[in-house]
């Protein structure tokens, strides 16, 4: 089952950047927007006109990295994160990603609504009615 969840767990000593502006270039694939909405358009612009390299504890406190471990530690909690992902219900991990995607653009009580009735989806689901 494909989840293509964006959980990011780094080694200790593992370093992130957006160096294309040492070679006079622009960060692509979709980097700029995935950036900004990680840490937001200020430190993104620091991040990307700067070039520097950020530590996995930097990237950890921003919001870069869901979780940093030391090196030899990486697989285990790599597969571990894995396997509790893949153990929930697929259908809620479903409606959480969508409620999640969709709350920035909604106001409090839309995002109230959602909820409800991604619950009663699941609800439905769970007991086999319609």
């Amino acid at each position: 089952m494909a989840l293509n969840c964006d959980f990011r767990v780094l080694a200790d000593d593992a370093r992130f950047s957006m160096a294309e502006v040492t070679l006079g270039l622009v960060p692509d694939l979709g980097g700029t927007k995935r950036l900004t909405e990680l840490v937001g358009a200020s430190r993104a612009l620091e991040i990307c006109v700067t070039g520097r390299r950020i530590s996995a504890d930097e990237a950890d406190r921003i919001g870069l990295a869901t979780a940093v471990v030391p090196g030899a530690d990486l697989q285990g909690a790599v597969a571990d994160l894995a396997a509790a992902v893949l153990a929930a219900d697929a259908g809620a991990v479903s409606e959480i990603k969508a409620l999640l995607a969709g709350a920035p653009q909604r106001s409090y009580a839309e995002q109230d609504r959602a909820e409800r009735e991604a619950q009663t989806r699941r609800l439905r689901d769970l007991m086999g009615t319609e």
